[in-house]
């Protein structure tokens, strides 16, 4: 079992939901009826920190299948205002840019991708 998978005592894991949950530090540490400098302390232990950012990783991760699940409707929404001859020009100007911007960030990120791959498999090569 590897220090991100093991189960941490009691008062961490209250800390570690609270943080997960509360928007900063003092919040956090207030729910879990610990002090500050003791939920400080806890970010600075390895065992926890690693807990901490496995679990925001996988939040995260959620939150990003949640959102691509749901971009198709969200592209849908804003061709159809940018199509809707109806709607106030600069609504439609918004909705067009907003779906290029995102179409080209989309094209960055899928080339970065492909540069970070390909600089691995070279590494690997030579390691």
């Amino acid at each position: 079992m590897t220090d991100t998978a093991s189960k941490l005592p009691p008062k961490q894991e209250q800390a570690l939901a609270a943080l997960l949950t509360h928007a900063n530090v003092r919040d956090a540490a207030a729910a879990a009826q610990l002090s500050e400098a003791t939920v400080w302390r806890y970010l600075r232990e390895l065992p926890f920190s690693a807990r901490y950012k496995q679990a925001r990783r996988e939040i995260t991760d959620h939150l990003i299948a949640r959102l691509q699940a749901d971009s198709v409707r969200a592209a849908k929404i804003l061709m159809d205002v940018a199509e809707d001859t109806g709607a106030p020009a600069s609504a439609r100007v918004s909705a067009a840019r907003t779906v290029i911007e995102q179409a080209l960030r989309g094209a960055e990120l899928r080339d970065l991708t492909d540069r970070i791959e390909a600089l691995e498999a070279t590494s690997k090569g030579k390691g």
